[in-house]
């Protein structure tokens, strides 16, 4: 999941039948109990070991190696397991497909990214399998000075006796966004397994660099020939995002003038400086991530590199309300003014870059998309909880470019951190979810005329 801040809040608005079971949940020969756990868990294992760390440094996509390495084995079990038209395209992305068992329901697509996050570094990743966790912080053994406390992970106290799965404290873990993976790749294979429970046409397309921001780069909506999608990319259990962040990136430049520093009086101009006064022009009790929280909006300067002659600054802007970017964006460029005022001779340049737009913005075209996930978690007699988060996913993207896509948990916490931990009983959940979710589909209740509460 793309931004580092994935803190959820209620949605501002709620699409309109959301609140009954458009069906009875169904207890029929095929229960969901028949997930196999310990499948689902060493395909998970197996993807986390791989290196995936996105690159923003390189034009590249994807930016690293790694994505193709588990683009080709995720690749191959898809074939294995008997998908349609399984294809590794030149640009990393994973495509198939799955046909439906009852005429003319509509397609679906899931979707998750083989990247994990630059922030924390995802090579040589040690999984740690806590089987029938017994509450109480956990010590990750690779650093014990790191540890991941139910202070600050309070969902801990209803997971006892459930199997928890943590990094060693090195590195990140990868669950962001590899337990998603995991959990689409088993639920393809429990429907194979499956053929008599019903299901409409469901198409599937892994991506690369969502964490950078390029998740839909180079992903043509139109190829999935669907009418909604699902990215698995949330946290918990029971979650459906219908809200994100809408996003840009700023990139603001600042050249000085070098010299050695024992001719410099009145010659040199140090960009480094610069950068200093720059960041002090900014709001230090509000707007940033550590001041904020709900639906407000942010700047967040995360990363500086350069020196005394060049200095580059990369600053995330981030809101819910769209328009709210240029207000954003206009705090940048009042801030480059100043700076140039006080060191002359200094040039300041602030880039913005479109990123993406806030996912309800796009959901409307299709309520089925939300309604439908509403109904699956029902059925299975689960609580469904509409969420707002403040990052972003590529289902903002795909949403954006035509095709409608909530964004549902898979058991992730802590994404981008030493401290990452994912739930497995959490990801068999997401599993169950998304097996009930193709039956709401297959049926398709809304074009039948099934009038909805609310």
């Amino acid at each position: 999941m793309e931004d580092g801040n994935v803190e959820r809040n209620e949605p501002s608005w709620s699409p309109a039948g959301t609140t009954r079971p458009l069906r009875p949940a169904y207890h029929g020969e095929n229960s969901m109990s028949t997930i196999d756990r310990e499948r689902l868990l060493q395909r998970f294992l197996r993807y986390v070991q791989v290196d995936t760390t996105a690159d923003d440094r390189t034009d590249d996509y994807p930016s690293s190696d790694g994505q193709r390495e588990l683009g080709r084995i995720v690749a191959g079990e898809l074939t294995a397991i008997g998908l349609h038209g399984v294809r590794h395209d030149e640009w990393g992305l994973v495509w198939a497909g799955l046909p439906g068992t009852v005429d003319r329901a509509p397609t679906i697509a899931f979707n998750a990214h083989f990247d994990t996050s630059p922030e924390t570094t995802g090579a040589g990743v040690s999984p740690q399998v806590i089987e029938s966790y017994d509450g109480g912080d956990i010590v990750l053994p690779g650093d014990r000075n790191r540890v991941i406390t139910v202070a600050a992970n309070p969902e801990l106290e209803s997971l006892v006796g459930k199997t928890l799965i943590t990094s060693d404290g090195t590195t990140l873990l990868g669950a962001d966004d590899k337990a998603g993976l995991a959990v689409i790749v088993e639920t393809l294979a429990w429907l194979v397994e499956h053929p008599d429970h019903a299901r409409c046409p469901v198409r599937v397309v892994f991506t690369c660099d969502e964490e950078i921001g390029r998740g839909v780069q180079h992903l043509d909506v139109e190829r999935l020939e669907a009418v909604a999608a699902y990215t698995l990319d949330g946290p918990g259990a029971d979650q459906i995002d219908i809200e994100t962040f809408s996003a840009d990136l700023a990139v603001v430049t600042i050249e000085g003038v070098n010299i050695h520093p024992s001719i410099a009086k009145d010659r040199m101009v140090n960009a480094i400086r610069g950068v200093g006064h720059f960041l002090t022009q900014l709001p230090n009790d509000r707007l940033s991530p550590e001041t904020t929280e709900g639906r407000q909006g942010f700047l967040h300067p995360y990363q500086i590199s350069g020196g005394v002659d060049r200095t580059e600054i990369r600053i995330l802007l981030r809101d819910f309300d769209t328009e709210r970017l240029n207000d954003h964006a206009g705090l940048l460029h009042t801030a480059a003014e100043a700076t140039e005022t006080a060191f002359p001779g200094m040039t300041v340049r602030v880039d913005i870059q479109r990123q993406y737009r806030n996912l309800g913005d796009g959901l409307a075209r299709e309520p089925r998309a939300v309604q439908y996930a509403v109904a699956a978690h029902q059925r299975l007699d689960r609580e469904p909880k509409l969420s707002v988060i403040r990052g972003g996913t590529d289902g903002s993207l795909m949403t954006e470019k035509g095709l409608p896509t909530p964004n549902l948990a898979t058991g992730q916490h802590n994404p981008h951190s030493p401290l990452e931990w994912a739930c497995l009983d959490e990801m068999v959940a997401a599993a169950e979810v998304l097996i009930e979710l193709v039956r709401v589909w297959a049926e398709d209740p809304l074009s039948e005329g099934v009038e909805l509460a609310g």
